[in-house]
């Protein structure tokens, strides 16, 4: 397993910030792999994949076998071949989505793909990005580069224990839509505890894992969580460790461990009682 880097700095106002450029600029991976991906259940063709070595994110293959990726730490899109080297790149920091779709565009037409795919809208809504230019504050979005690292490290390994009780627990993903790393666990048909991390939403200003229980059980049987944890119970319910807990751990990555091994305990034993 990847070590965990730790992280001891966090400037809630700039990193607010530079989350919402990389969750926008996730959109244009978000598009290509509405345009060109095989179709799947649930829009899981749109999910991406974590890719420690690019640092970015990268979508499933095409039909010629490239997938598209977007580095975090400076705002890059790039083509991938199917060996994994880089067929191009396109740096977004002082461009325009339209300057995006261009060079997008281009690289469809170049593949025999039909580039007004890419027009089509996104079935929902993002939260507002100020101004029409993408900046990439380089400090915060390696951050956030850093975050994505280890979430995908830590809810890689909270997943192995979770199949091997025999749970289904689909491969951990990035979902464009809400910028959040998960796996959702059948616990039994139609209960599931989803185990993810969130770099920061309406809920929480700040990034954050998760695991969440569905459905909702006596909130008042739950037990206490490690000590970076707490039970959120506002229109869902998740046993949550956000990052001021996590910066503040003397080990961060053994603590974000045990807060993960110890709600995905509590949540598969609610979701069987129920």
């Amino acid at each position: 397993m990847t070590p965990w880097r730790p992280i001891r700095t966090f400037d809630r106002a700039r990193f607010a910030a530079a989350r919402l450029q990389a969750h926008h600029a996730t959109q244009w991976l978000a598009r290509g792999a509405r345009a060109y991906v095989l179709p799947q259940p649930d829009d899981g063709h749109t999910n991406l994949g974590w890719d420690d070595a690019f640092g970015g994110l990268i979508t499933h293959p095409s039909p010629h076998g490239g997938r598209l990726g977007l580095r975090i730490a400076d705002l890059t899109l790039a083509q991938l071949a199917p060996d994994g080297s880089l067929g191009g790149t396109f740096a977004l920091a002082g461009r325009r989505d339209a300057d995006a779709r261009d060079w997008l565009g281009a690289r469809a037409s170049a593949h025999a793909l039909d580039p007004t795919k890419l027009d089509a809208p996104l079935p929902y809504r993002l939260p507002a990005r100020p101004g029409d230019l993408y900046t990439a504050d380089a400090e915060t979005l390696g951050q956030l580069a850093g975050w994505f690292a280890n979430a995908n490290a830590a809810l890689g390994a909270a997943r192995e224990p979770i199949i091997a009780r025999k749970l289904d627990a689909p491969p951990v993903r990035c979902w464009p839509h809400h910028f959040d790393l998960d796996t959702l666990v059948t616990v039994v048909p139609g209960r599931t505890t989803g185990v993810g991390f969130e770099p920061g939403d309406d809920y929480y200003d700040e990034p954050y894992f998760y695991v969440s229980v569905y459905p909702t059980p006596d909130v008042g049987t739950l037990p206490a969580l490690p000590a970076i944890g707490h039970w959120h119970t506002a229109n869902f319910t998740a046993a949550i460790a956000p990052a001021q807990r996590i910066l503040a751990a003397k080990d961060q990555g053994a603590e974000v461990t045990a807060f993960l091994r110890a709600a995905i305990d509590a949540t598969v034993a609610a979701l069987r009682a129920g």
